[in-house]
């Protein structure tokens, strides 16, 4: 059983741990069953493709993104541009906001 993760799609984050420790990049999908999430441009790997005219695919070596585990990024927060552990903030007007842990909001209210 998975817990609902902290990290949405379109969010900045950085890695913290693994080969690509270090980079950067946006989240393009979040699959919460498995905890991993897609970042563009991270964990990157080249498989090679075989070409099948039937189909109109060329053959040659195809780049493309892995998912990550959840528990190997952390949210950039907007406001000071460093990694941040993420926590939850009930607004006066009942709605639910994701808040930095070093202070900042990291949604729009």
């Amino acid at each position: 059983m998975s817990r609902h993760p902290r990290v949405r799609k379109n969010d900045t984050v950085y890695v913290i741990a693994g080969r690509d420790k270090g980079k950067s990049g946006r989240v393009l999908q979040v699959l919460p069953g498995r905890n991993r999430v897609l970042v563009e441009g991270v964990n990157q790997v080249i498989r090679a493709i075989r070409a099948n005219p039937g189909k109109n695919i060329k053959g040659g070596l195809l780049k493309s993104e892995t998912p990550l585990h959840i528990s190997n990024v952390a949210v950039i927060c907007p406001e000071t541009n460093a990694p941040t552990r993420v926590g939850y903030k009930i607004l006066d007007d009942g709605t639910k906001v994701r808040v930095s842990r070093q202070g900042g909001m990291i949604d729009k209210a």
